[in-house]
């Protein structure tokens, strides 16, 4: 049988879904948000079971976005810039949208309507992306590009997330990407196993901004409960892009996610929220506050583009 895609609106939402019907795993995409990841529902000996924690309906997401920021893409940055300011060829520039903290944050697209721009399916895969152009939309990042995102499902309950940026200005842009989804295995947080490839910790002040310094770190180098640890840490990753850079287990539901980012996402920002419900984590190309600290920004050339790419697994055994 051949993959499937097709576009509704449930709960006030506009929708497009991918479909593997052999195994009835499922993607569900919200366009009109920043083409965020609203579901990845696979089946489980207990029924079909979402592993991303997404919002109920339309008024949800309208009251929650911009403070819970879940499955947002996150561009032209990721996390927190201080008071909204960097500098750029000698000028300092400043974000007029800013958070709860006076701190720009997550990024200018995440409450933007994408617009399909391509789809394609049969029976080895489906694939849909989504195209946003900004336009020196915000005077604190006064430039022009494109963010394309692009969802592949694959077989073995496997999802291929691509973003790539194009850069339409006459100068060189500073960019930095990430996502920024919640995990769900079922339970609370406390009782999954947790596993990431790193031994380094970007050490935060009280503001959670890099100081600059890198520190030893080595809690989850093996599966380990996540018991009442809480984090809100970036992780610089190392070992081999052929293993999965991050799993998360849940032992009683069978269900296991396993991560695997590109080389373009040396970074990872883990976030266990109070309601330990959920789960964020987050692939970064660069360490927060890179447009200040440099701290693996990249100067995108004009008329050039760069593609990061991550790939989702879920394991139900």
């Amino acid at each position: 049988m051949e993959f499937a895609i097709s576009s509704f609106t449930d709960k006030g939402l506009a929708q497009v879904t991918l479909t593997e019907p052999s195994s009835r795993t499922q993607v569900t995409i919200l366009p009109d948000y920043g083409a965020m990841l609203h579901a990845f529902t696979v089946e489980t000996n207990n029924g079909m079971h979402n592993v991303i924690d997404s919002y109920s309906n339309a008024d949800e997401i309208k009251k929650e976005l911009s403070t819970s920021f879940k499955s947002s893409k996150l561009s032209p940055f990721a996390c927190r810039i201080p008071d909204g300011k960097f500098v750029y060829d000698g000028q300092e520039f400043e974000m007029e949208n800013k958070f709860m903290d006076g701190s720009a944050i997550h990024g200018l697209l995440y409450n933007k309507a994408f617009k399909k721009s391509d789809s394609f399916f049969d029976e080895q895969k489906c694939s849909v992306a989504f195209k946003y152009n900004y336009k020196e939309e915000d005077d604190g990042y006064p430039f022009n590009y494109i963010c394309e995102i692009r969802y592949t499902l694959l077989p073995k309950n496997t999802l291929q997330i691509q973003t790539t940026i194009i850069n339409l200005d006459d100068l060189p842009i500073p960019i930095m990407d990430g996502w920024h989804p919640y995990f769900t295995l079922g339970g609370k947080i406390n009782d999954s196993l947790l596993y990431f490839a790193s031994d380094t910790i970007v050490e935060f002040d009280e503001k959670l901004i890099p100081t600059g310094r890198l520190l030893p770190y080595h809690e989850f180098n093996q599966p380990k409960k996540i018991e009442d640890v809480f984090l809100d840490n970036c992780f610089l990753l190392t070992g081999d892009k052929s293993y999965a850079a991050c799993t998360l287990r849940n032992e009683s539901t069978g269900l296991q996610l396993n991560l695997f980012p590109d080389a373009s996402y040396p970074y990872l920002q883990i976030y266990t929220p109070p309601h330990r419900k959920s789960i964020a984590i987050e692939n970064l190309s660069a360490a927060p506050n890179a447009f200040n600290n440099n701290m693996g920004l990249m100067m995108l050339k004009p008329r050039h583009t760069h593609t990061f790419t991550v790939h989702y697994q879920v394991d139900c055994k």
